[in-house]
């Protein structure tokens, strides 16, 4: 059975679909990032950065605890939904210190789970196996699951992924995701490709993070824009964002004295 922590495989950006043979495409959905492990009688969610989650999401716990069996782990993203699309901003508000707080808005803004990849079932390690041979078992292993945790849709077709690209703009979806049939699961590494909705807008930079390997370079900065009423929204992260991009684009980070 693997264990936690595993790196999760990652995806670089790409400026269109690759339209020859050999990829599953699916959407990219905007929510954290997670890593679910289904032990004999617990579940952990990891985030993207190795950290536990289930505090955070007390609901998708238990949901996950019921619906998945022993031995699998299955890696995904945890959203919030509602009637307008994805709210990233509601997703946000769930990382709260507070324990009685993270109960409340579990209640008021229940989360989701996407599935949409295979890293072990029936306690067996099946990284090594091809993209397509793990999507199927993955399809085996959720053909029953119900909400709130949903198997992401696939095509093969490009015209159909081209479709996806158009479609989604505006609810919440940041794109597509193109992998590799034969690609084996590579934690840590930008082995799948992501093509993004492309829009420009001059943003306020809310905050920001350090580089987790050195400290003379930014990791990301957290963006926003504000709205009619003068409220700040977030609306995007940058990322491996170095001390040298940030003098090349003329970024000046303000902070307290």
């Amino acid at each position: 059975m693997l264990e936690p922590p595993i790196h999760p495989m990652l995806a670089k950006l790409a400026d269109s679909l690759p339209e020859n043979d050999g990829f599953l495409y699916e959407p990219k959905w905007d929510g954290f990032r997670a890593i679910v492990f289904r032990g004999r009688r617990e579940v952990y969610i990891q985030s993207r950065d190795l950290k536990p989650l289930d505090r955070y999401f007390p609901e998708l716990n238990a949901a996950l605890l019921d619906a998945l069996p022993a031995g699998c782990v299955i890696d995904g993203e945890i959203v919030i939904a509602t009637v307008q699309g994805l709210d990233f901003d509601a997703l946000q508000l769930r990382l709260h210190p507070a324990q009685s707080r993270t109960v409340k808005l579990a209640h008021a803004t229940p989360s989701s789970f996407v599935a949409f990849d295979l890293l072990a079932v029936d306690g067996k390690d099946v990284m090594a196996s091809p993209q397509s041979d793990r999507r199927i078992a993955l399809e085996r292993l959720l053909a029953g699951a119900k909400p709130p945790l949903y198997l992401t849709p696939m095509t093969r077709d490009p015209r159909i992924a081209s479709a996806w690209l158009k479609q989604f703009e505006g609810a919440g979806l940041d794109g597509v995701v193109a992998k590799a049939s034969d690609l084996p699961y590579r934690p840590g590494k930008r082995a799948m490709l992501k093509i993004k909705h492309v829009r420009t807008a001059d943003c306020v930079v809310a905050g920001f993070r350090w580089y987790k390997e050195t400290t003379d370079a930014v990791g990301s900065l957290l963006l926003g824009l504000y709205d009619d009423a003068g409220a700040l929204h977030h609306v995007g992260v940058t990322s491996s964002f170095t001390m040298s991009t940030r003098r090349e684009l003329g970024v000046t980070i303000l902070t307290d004295a």
